[in-house]
């Protein structure tokens, strides 16, 4: 029994860099204590005026949490090339929008306060209001994993035969990208920025960190 299981622990290393959540997560809470209690650059471009909000997007919004950690699971377990590659590509994306909110500051005031509507998808955004403060915004960070999330099943062979599946990855991180701005949790300048950091993502980590790198398919291997 601890043979298997001293076997399993070796099988599955490379999972030690989950560790990272150790360092993002007291951060991350820091910023949501302090933030608000700091003068803030307010994000909002004249678009948002235009996108309304509509509460049936709390669902892509809370299954973002499951796609995240669905995926880096998978990878972790079936693809270590993909694993690496995709929380390279998240974490340290993840950790340059936690230094660019302490030095910028940053928060929005799109929250409606009256909701025209009263059902249980409008409760379950009051209680994600209640929870999560408007500030630390820019980059959107759910934006920013969910397009992420997505380059690394385009990039994985293990989805290469099933397209439905890679699909439908990439039609819930649309959703939860739309979700961001559709519940006023973020405005469009967080999008854009999460975009451009993506970009910029997308070449280090598949351009140069990992671009030589030979892969094999399929499996985790050692």
């Amino acid at each position: 029994m601890i043979s298997k299981i001293k076997k399993t622990i070796i099988k599955y290393r490379h999972g030690w860099v989950l560790l990272y959540f150790f360092i993002y997560m007291p951060w991350f809470m820091y910023l949501e204590k302090t933030t608000d209690k700091l003068h803030y650059y307010v994000m909002e471009a004249k678009i948002d005026k235009f996108i309304p909000f509509n509460e049936y997007f709390i669902i892509p919004y809370m299954l973002w949490f499951f796609l995240v950690a669905g995926v880096v699971l998978y990878f972790l377990f079936k693809d270590k090339e993909a694993f690496y590659r995709t929380t390279a590509f998240l974490f340290i994306g993840m950790t340059i929008c936690l230094f660019i909110c302490t030095i910028f500051p940053n928060g929005q005031h799109l929250r409606p306060v009256v909701f025209q509507r009263n059902n249980v998808f409008v409760d379950m955004v009051k209680q994600l209001y209640a929870s999560d403060t408007p500030t630390n915004v820019f980059p959107s960070i759910h934006v920013f994993n969910s397009i992420g999330i997505s380059i690394g099943v385009a990039h994985s062979e293990c989805f290469k035969t099933k397209p439905i599946t890679r699909y439908f990855v990439y039609a819930l991180s649309f959703l939860i990208i739309l979700s961001t701005m559709f519940l006023k949790q973020h405005s469009f300048l967080d999008v854009i920025g999460a975009l451009v950091l993506s970009v910029f993502m997308y070449a280090l980590i598949y351009g140069i960190m990992f671009a030589g790198n030979k892969r094999t398919v399929g499996k985790v291997v050692d």
